[in-house]
């Protein structure tokens, strides 16, 4: 079957519905399938930005270097992979200087709400969190939800002469000092902010950081995203978790006509009924919409 044929299966049961609702609905149904997420990166120069993006998704998609502040400017990158994509926004590292920290701080407010996830990236072994500490406060306002901190490089937190290089894995003192670092991150910026460790370099911890990931992005930027991860970080939790997604984000869909003051309480029945068979259908053929 080919793509087509899956999107129709969804859309039979709207049959039932008044011609206008039903277009409506479809409609919204295929902008889903089609959704194009947006995702931010944030963070001082040298937290491992690019890396990161790297180690994620299966594209290069930003330059890497060990000397030079290479992201001065907003950079885009489209991630394409079949019929889906997704925007990647490679913002410019604060912390270089404080001139143009005050320069960047009105292109962040104008670029966030764009944004469906921001991941801010902190280097596991600075200690200076005074800058990111004056964004997240100055800039961030209204927008804090979206924001998963990446504590990055954990492999160079000390003892770093202490991680398992035959395991990949911290030692127990590298681990207690990464959940200390955690703890300090949650309660200099937020309590409510998830926040998680990685080491893009070794590729430490990032199955854990793109379940949570998954968790934070909205219903509707789960799917497409999950497309564009490296196929070893794109497990069945992830998968799990992004046909879940689509299927809420198709309820959502009904949510929105049932809400309607001008639909009548007989067509709001048909609307949930309509609703559990559309989603159900959904999440049924989901691999076949996106893989």
């Amino acid at each position: 079957m080919h793509k087509l044929d899956h999107l129709q299966a969804i859309e039979k049961p709207l049959a039932s519905l008044p011609h206008n609702l039903r277009n409506s609905i479809i409609e919204r149904i295929r902008n889903l399938t089609h959704y194009e997420p947006v995702i931010g990166i944030m963070g001082k120069t040298g937290v491992g930005k690019s890396s990161l993006c790297n180690a994620l998704f299966h594209s290069e998609v930003t330059p890497v270097s060990d000397v030079n502040a290479c992201t001065r400017d907003v950079l885009r990158f489209r991630l394409n992979r079949g019929d889906h994509s997704m925007i990647l926004v490679d913002l410019p590292g604060v912390g270089e200087s404080e001139r143009r920290d005050r320069e960047y701080e009105s292109l962040y407010r104008r670029i966030l709400p764009e944004l469906d996830l921001i991941l801010w990236v902190i280097k596991a072994d600075d200690r200076a969190f005074s800058v990111d500490e004056r964004f997240y406060r100055r800039v961030m306002t209204g927008y804090q939800q979206r924001v998963l901190f990446v504590v990055n490089q954990a492999d160079k937190i000390e003892p770093c002469h202490e991680w398992k290089t035959t395991s990949n894995t911290p030692s127990p003192n590298q681990l207690a000092n990464i959940e200390a670092r955690l703890n300090s991150i949650r309660q200099l910026f937020s309590l409510y902010n998830p926040v998680c460790a990685v080491s893009a370099r070794t590729e430490w911890n990032l199955p854990s950081m793109v379940e949570i990931m998954m968790r934070c992005l909205p219903d509707r930027a789960t799917s497409p995203l999950a497309t564009q991860l490296h196929g070893r970080l794109c497990s069945e939790p992830v998968k799990k978790q992004a046909r879940e997604g689509f299927g809420d984000a198709v309820g959502e869909a009904f949510d929105s006509a049932e809400a309607a003051s001008f639909i009548p309480a007989p067509l709001k029945a048909v609307i949930r009924t309509v609703r559990e068979a559309v989603v159900s259908v959904a999440r049924a053929v989901w691999d076949w919409i996106f893989f």
